[in-house]
Formats: structure tokens, sequence, C-alpha cells
């Protein structure tokens, strides 16, 4: 499995950790920026070939990873095509369309969207995939191999779902730290100095989340299960519902979807 990168930023570079982690040669891998910077610093850390820019070279691998901003992937798709094969094209470009990746590649029929999350650096992230009709079952499974590399995936039966997936995981890193701040900001006006504030949230969301994880019961049970009747945490829930906290979550996700949409119809225009 010969895999070319085409962006080394932080995405990138955790793929290619990842996929090294697991076996894969560092002579298999190969990855073009145009920043200097940023492909000494992907050689230095992973002692990879790179390049500053696409070229005949690519022929030679069996998948592309496209790990470039949004708003230049046109223009970068659009270099591919004089040298596309049969690759697998893997996009982890927020808010890019396979159907519009296709259409920049005239027609091409092996794209595979997805959205990875940030917990992907550390080799915890999860990842939503869809494909296109022209993606087959070995195709699908070196798209599996290279995204398990980095956390769990969960494959999308239709495209526009990966919207949600987008609303869901992409962007949630954001609410989970966003919940953890609050409780540091909690701790610290009860008397608990920076240091036990962080601790001691961090520590709480991690195990909570693991037992989660572990667990086979819902996460409802689960808080039904710390929750006495009248004591102190039936007291803070209380005090979240009469806030709408929970159904503020969910408009929060949704609002994130809608602009997800609005984002693959801007950027397909372009």
């Amino acid at each position: 499995m010969k895999i070319a990168f085409i962006g080394a930023g932080n995405m990138a570079a955790a793929l290619i950790g990842g996929l090294l982690k697991r076996g894969i040669p560092t002579a298999d891998l190969y990855a073009i920026d145009p920043s200097a910077d940023a492909r000494a610093r992907l050689a230095q850390q992973h002692s990879i070939h790179t390049g500053d820019a696409v070229d005949a070279s690519l022929g030679d691998y069996d998948a592309i990873v496209i790990a470039v901003k949004p708003q230049v992937m046109k223009t970068v798709v659009e270099s591919l095509a004089p040298w596309l094969r049969a690759q697998l094209i893997i996009s982890i470009a927020a808010g890019i369309r396979a159907a519009d990746i296709s259409h920049w590649l005239n027609g091409y029929p092996r794209v595979v969207r997805t959205m990875p999350n940030t917990p992907a650096l550390i080799g915890m992230g999860v990842t939503g995939l869809a494909a296109l009709h022209g993606v087959d079952d070995t195709d699908r499974a070196l798209a599996e191999r290279v995204l398990r590399a980095v956390g769990e995936i969960v494959w999308c039966d239709d495209e526009s779902k990966i919207d949600a997936v987008t609303a869901i995981s992409g962007s949630g890193p954001a609410y989970v730290f966003y919940f953890i701040e609050a409780l540091q900001r909690a701790a610290r006006q009860l008397g608990l100095d920076d240091e036990q504030a962080r601790a001691l949230a961090l520590a709480t969301f991690t195990g909570a989340a693991q037992l989660a994880a572990q667990s086979g019961e819902s996460a409802s049970v689960l808080r039904e299960r710390v929750t006495s009747k009248g004591g102190t945490t039936a007291a803070a829930l209380e005090s979240f519902e009469a806030d709408g906290i929970g159904a503020a979550i969910v408009r929060g996700a949704l609002a994130a979807h809608t602009r997800a949409i609005q984002m693959g119809g801007a950027f397909g225009k372009q």
C-alpha cells in the first residue's frame, strides 16, 4: 500500500504517524506541500520523502489523500487530473462534496470523502466515510486501512450524512472542550485552584467517557445510576434542564449541520 498526501498539516501528519505505527514502510509514504517549513517539519517528524508539487510520480501510488484547506481544494484537485491512473482519492477536507471532487477531475469515479476529528492527532479519532459509486470493495478496504490508523470509522451509505458526521463528531470535540471549560470555571468559583480545577474536570470527563464506551448500558441509564433522588447530582441536572441546556446542545449541533450543508454548496459552486 503506497500512499501520497497532498498537504502536510497536522491531520496529514497524524495519519502518516498512525500508518507508520501500523507497519507501513516510510518508503511507501510521500507528502507534497508548497511550504518548505511544512515539508521540513514532516520529514523531521516521520522521515518520509516530500515534494513541493504534484507530478507524474503520483502514478506510483495506490491512494492520494487530499489534506488541504477547503478554500484551495478545487485548485489542488484540478492539478491532479493529468496524473490519475487508477488511484483512490481520499478527501479529508471539510465541506467538500465527493461529487464536486469527481467533477473537478473530469468525472473520475474513485473518490471517498471522509470527516475525521481532532482526537485523530493522538490516535483516538473517529471518522465518517462516504464513497461514490465508482469505489469498489478493494477501494473501501484501502480507505478503511488509512483512516483506522487514527481511530474508529463509520461508513455512511449516503454522502449527505457526512454533514451530520461533521455536526456531531467533526465539531464535537469543541463542544466537549466547552463543557470542560465550564466545569473548570465552576471549580474555581468554589475555591479550587487552576491545577485542581483542570485535573478534576479532565479526569471526570475522560473517566465518564471511558465508562460509557466500555459499558453495555446507554448514557441515560448511566446518568440515572449517578443521580440519587434529592441529591447533589439531581440538583445540578434540574438546573441544567431549567436552563434548557440539553435542548441548546441539540440546537447547536443542528446549527453546525446547517452550516456544513451551506459550506458544501458554496465550495461546490467554485
